[in-house]
């Protein structure tokens, strides 16, 4: 049931996609922020689905394998956006990208985070699949299993390896870099998913652990929306 769920995820987002394109193209601005609403709302929802079958026997070898087979088919099937306000800012950084559109996207991809949240709350209310059950009771299910300084030091470090992973491999084919960087996200996760999510996204961060920015906004905010954009600034300066 989980699998069925997030197949018509990516298949629903990937016809308004193409929808988007057929009937905005004449207006730049609306198409982008659709464009990477809709990328954004596909990994969200996802990726909270994914947080249920983390202990889905035989453990981790399942959560893992389905962290890399989602992230290789986000990869071929949202090329072209980046679903992730750090990778929104480098060619904001760059100037390939102006204030107000970096901005709209960026605002897209919250925007998106909320929706698939509310989405996936609204579906695990409805009970269809074992992984559901008592999920809404969880409240702040903190994924932070550290002190917040090594929280902090471990997402900008991943934040960092990502990032310089996405610029070294944009040389290389396709179909081959969406393997790389699945893998990549896959190896990050099983180093430190038990420690602190293993996130470096903002967005996702926000959709997948909003209890726990209402309850601890400083803290939450200084691991899984600082870091990581420092960790962004870190790679943008030193290239």
């Amino acid at each position: 049931s989980s699998l069925l769920l997030m197949s018509g995820v990516v298949v629903t987002v990937g016809l308004c996609r193409r929808l988007a394109r057929r009937r905005l193209r004449s207006r730049p601005h609306l198409f982008a922020f659709l464009v990477e609403m809709f990328s954004t709302f596909q990994i969200c929802a996802c990726t909270n689905e994914l947080s249920l079958l983390g202990n889905v026997e035989p453990k981790p070898h399942t959560a893992l394998t389905l962290t890399y087979g989602f992230t290789v088919l986000h990869g071929l099937t949202l090329a072209g956006s980046t679903c992730n306000p750090c990778g929104t800012l480098q060619p904001m950084w760059g100037g390939g990208t102006s204030l107000r559109m970096g901005g709209l996207k960026i605002a897209a991809q919250f925007v998106a985070a909320v929706l698939a949240r509310v989405f996936m709350h609204f579906i695990w209310s409805l009970e269809m699949a074992e992984p559901h059950f008592g999920a809404l009771s969880q409240g702040c299910s903190s994924p932070m299993q550290t002190t917040e300084i090594q929280a902090f030091c471990i997402e900008l470090l991943f934040s960092v390896v990502f990032q310089l992973a996405v610029l070294r491999a944009e040389s290389v084919n396709p179909k081959y870099r969406v393997h790389l960087i699945a893998l990549l996200i896959t190896m990050l996760v099983y180093a430190g998913g038990n420690l602190t999510g293993a996130i470096f996204n903002p967005a996702l961060a926000f959709s997948l652990h909003a209890d726990c920015f209402y309850d601890k906004f400083l803290s939450y905010s200084l691991v899984y929306w600082i870091a990581p954009s420092l960790g962004k600034f870190l790679i943008l300066y030193v290239f």
